[in-house]
């Protein structure tokens, strides 16, 4: 279910729709969480009930909560699937990172429920029924206990890679409003290489940041309303850097928690996070330089109609230059004007987004998604390519890229990865086969006594019978 939560674009995209900020994440972990449960309950209780041999007559209520809960989950899947097609790659992600304790648990509930197949098995009265069990039984086991032979995870290897190096997602959004100087600094506290932001161009022409754009794009995070009514609709292109630099762009992050994390800070920290403006990218160029940080981002209103000398790229450029940041400090992403950039700048460090392009232009650094299959990055690191993957805030996710060999993440959750000296597991070859063939050893004979016991519980209920029970070794 993890795979299938919104992520803060999702979420960002609600708002701009609704004009309202809503914890679409709370209210889906909720609505699943109380399914899960209400489904595994009543799945128990209808165990009970086998057991001790009495129907389960269910209220109509339950039908109906059985029913809504059904067709719940119904649309909102195929809503997941039809909308956001991509997500489901992380699936196949998460898998990688479960597979080995999810055979374990499937052994597990392989023995347990086994006393309930031999029960049947030993009651049922034709021959055909008994092997149709039985057969049924055996397959499903032997699937069970020889998947890992087909797991495939990169968590399970002698030789671990290096710790992925951390860059801020605007900063550290976390701890702070996102894209502001208090983000990036507490960015630069967790030790991040790199800052990520986004930059566009006011009125006058001066690169600054923020993440939303076109109409509304101050909507979410800033004061707009309240400083200038009647222009909240506006874009880029309707304010100076001065007047953006007027607006409060930290009250809402108190106001909306957007992360549940705002507990986290001081009251220091509150007082300062209220009072966070719009930054310039100068700012934010001169506390790279400070810090010896590196620099990400995307142009977001970049046209290529306007020709290179009145694009944001090359304002952009200009803004670099003026700041004396050192240019390998410089990731470049955007690609609209990359030849023309490349010519005047040839110290930046191209950074591409599509693997055909990198391999076209001899590229070495790659920025993609964080459902990037792991086998793709193995190979990738393989050939000395620098692999950063976006965005990435839980840990497993991290622990599966980290022994992925991936070169570096973006995070929202920095002060979380910081501290972490290994991945949440990582087990060598060996070490997991003892553990596979121990527990299928396990499940084996504890399947075998309870095969036994049934069957003795079986012959001493037809004791008094015509029919007698057959001795184990002439079966």
């Amino acid at each position: 279910m993890f795979a299938l939560l919104p992520s803060t674009t999702t979420l960002i995209l609600f708002f701009k729709n609704l004009k309202r900020w809503v914890n679409w994440y709370m209210i889906v972990t909720i609505i699943s969480a109380v399914l899960a449960i209400y489904c595994l309950l009543l799945l128990v209780f209808g165990l009970l009930h086998l057991a001790i041999r009495e129907p389960l007559n269910l209220h109509w209520l339950h039908k109906v909560f059985l029913f809504w809960g059904l067709f719940t989950v119904t649309t909102l899947t195929t809503a997941f699937c039809i909308k956001w097609k991509e997500e489901w790659q992380t699936v196949r992600i998460s898998f990688q990172a479960t597979a080995p304790f999810l055979q374990l648990g499937a052994v597990v509930a392989l023995t347990l429920i086994s006393w309930l197949v031999f029960k049947s098995y030993h009651t049922a009265q034709k021959a055909a029924c008994k092997a149709f069990i039985m057969m049924t039984f055996l397959a499903v086991s032997t699937a069970v206990f020889l998947s890992p032979l087909a797991i495939c995870s990169p968590c399970i290897t002698n030789n671990l890679p290096p710790k992925p190096s951390l860059v801020g997602h605007r900063g550290a959004p976390m701890l702070a409003p996102e894209n502001t100087m208090m983000s990036f600094r507490k960015s630069v506290e967790c030790g991040v290489v790199a800052f990520e932001t986004d930059v566009q161009l006011s009125k006058d022409m001066k690169p600054f940041l923020m993440h939303d754009y076109d109409k509304n794009f101050l909507l979410r995070t800033t004061d707009v309303k309240k400083k200038f009514p009647g222009r909240d609709g506006g874009t880029h292109t309707n304010f100076t850097l001065q007047e953006l630099q007027t607006l409060n762009a930290g009250e809402w992050f108190l106001r909306t928690d957007p992360f549940k994390s705002v507990s986290l800070l001081s009251e220091e920290e509150k007082r300062e996070a209220e009072n966070q403006t719009v930054p310039s990218l100068s700012e934010l160029l001169d506390m790279a330089k400070q810090y010896n940080v590196s620099l990400i981002f995307d142009l977001k209103n970049e046209n290529t109609s306007t020709g290179f000398h009145n694009s944001d790229s090359y304002y952009t450029i200009d803004a670099i230059k003026q700041s004396g940041i050192s240019p390998d400090k410089i990731w470049w992403l955007p690609k609209e004007y990359r030849h023309n950039v490349r010519n005047i700048s040839p110290g930046y460090k191209q950074v591409y987004n599509v693997v055909s392009e990198l391999k076209e232009d001899g590229g070495s650094f790659l920025n993609m998604k964080y459902n990037m299959s792991t086998r793709e990055i193995i190979e990738l690191r393989k050939e000395n390519v620098s692999v950063n993957l976006w965005v990435v805030n839980e840990r497993w996710l991290f622990s599966l890229l980290w022994c992925s060999g991936a070169s570096s993440v973006t995070t929202n959750a920095c002060h979380i990865f910081k501290n972490m000296s290994k991945p949440d597991w990582h087990l060598e070859p060996n070490k997991y086969m003892g553990i596979w063939i121990s527990a299928d050893v396990i499940s084996l004979l504890l399947m075998f006594g309870l095969f036994l016991w049934q069957r003795r519980r079986n012959c001493v209920s037809r004791q008094n019978g015509e029919e007698r029970c057959i001795p184990l070794l002439n079966l």
